[in-house]
């Protein structure tokens, strides 16, 4: 702070900027503003399956967040659905019934084995064996390509006349360099 002629004080411009554009962000950040859940459980075991059920679940409008993660809007909705429901005394298995009835099986990180999702589980399996294939058939085939090379074969009269000479010009020519 600088003193001016008469005493007072005053805080230089840079800080007073520096000031006004941190509250201007507190004020404009939504996140500041957003409104955070809170729910009252009956038990500690209630409160448990509602973190248990909200992480399991996926929010629709995400690409990738559970319920839990999730400030969409829908997430919010869903979170007061699942404890909604949790109040009523549905299961877990009820719950996520209810919202793949609703959502589809989009919203289970772990959907059930189905004729509708057998290549989604399958998939990974498929994947490595396909993998471990492609790994034997190149392995297969350097090992014959090395066999090939490093076969007993004796060279032909004119391929071992062409090894002498390139051998016998490179040796004159480290003569001459020496």
């Amino acid at each position: 702070m600088k003193k001016k002629q008469n005493g007072t004080t005053w805080m230089s411009s840079g800080r007073l900027l520096s000031m006004v554009a941190g509250i201007c962000l507190v004020l404009i950040n939504p996140h500041a503003w957003a409104a955070i859940d809170t729910y009252d459980f009956a038990d500690d075991e209630t409160r448990e399956r509602f973190h248990v059920l909200t992480t399991e679940l996926r929010c629709p409008k995400c690409q990738n967040q559970n319920l839990a993660d999730s400030n969409a809007p829908i997430a919010m909705d869903l979170r007061k659905e699942v404890y909604r429901l949790l109040s009523e005394g549905r299961s877990d298995r009820e719950i996520k019934s209810y919202l793949v009835d609703r959502y589809g099986e989009y919203v289970l990180y772990q959907p059930a084995w189905s004729p509708q999702t057998w290549l989604l589980w399958a998939a990974p399996a498929i994947l490595l064996i396909c993998a471990f294939v492609v790994v034997i058939f190149i392995a297969r085939r350097r090992a014959r390509a090395a066999r090939e090379i490093s076969s007993d074969t004796p060279l032909s009269q004119q391929e071992q006349q062409r090894i002498n000479q390139l051998l016998y010009t490179e040796s004159q020519e480290k003569d001459k360099e020496n």
